[in-house]
């Protein structure tokens, strides 16, 4: 399955969820976010069209070759600065309280371990800055939760180690993020179990 995930995976994912109405989702995570903000998930680069104007730079987490190769394309047509700053979001280089602000979008189900991811997030955010996060996750609907625990181990073979039963809200609260924001809708195009959507805020709170 390395081939699999490594070369097939990366452009599946990339094709998918390029689509208008995703887009659009896009645009709304990513607004607020300005000064220097950590990508983790960073993939094809389909963010960059989203950034606002008060984002002045990007360093970005994406432990793919190819899904960083697909970005190539989209990073030359924007005069941001786009910087891969590892490969690995449990285990980030930055020093504490470096970053304005974090991004990560359909990344969490995949991390092995995304309370460890979070937790770094939190620690390189500067007190008082958030994680912007849109994640698709575990259903608010029970029927359709059975067929997601029920396809969830078809998923993560085929789809690189997706998870279609996390609940990215409740991971953010386990990192000891507080989470100010959050909405849960179906999708587009969602008929699918995996179709449940989450977009939100979660923030590291100042000391005291």
């Amino acid at each position: 399955m390395g081939w699999w995930k490594e070369r097939v995976v990366p452009r599946v994912v990339d094709k998918a969820l390029k689509g208008k109405e995703t887009g659009a989702l896009r645009d709304r995570v990513c607004a607020g976010l300005h000064g220097r903000v950590l990508e983790v998930g960073f993939g094809g680069g389909l963010n960059i069209r989203s950034y606002p104007p008060e984002v002045t730079a990007v360093d970005a987490v994406e432990p793919s070759a190819l899904g960083w190769e697909l970005s190539e394309r989209r990073r030359a047509r924007t005069p941001l600065p786009i910087e891969r700053v590892g490969l690995d979001g449990e285990r980030l280089e930055a020093e504490d309280a470096t970053y304005d602000g974090a991004l990560v979008t359909f990344t969490l189900c995949t991390i092995p371990d995304a309370v460890a991811a979070l937790r770094e997030v939190r620690r390189v955010l500067k007190p008082g800055a958030g994680v912007h996060f849109l994640e698709h996750g575990l259903a608010d609907d029970p029927k359709v939760a059975v067929w997601q625990r029920r396809l969830d181990p078809i998923q993560r073979r085929l789809a690189g180690g997706c998870h279609l039963t996390r609940d990215p809200a409740a991971l953010a609260g386990q990192a000891g993020l507080q989470v100010v924001a959050l909405e849960r809708f179906r999708l587009p195009d969602g008929a699918a179990p995996w179709a449940a959507g989450y977009l939100g805020r979660a923030v590291r709170q100042p000391a005291g």
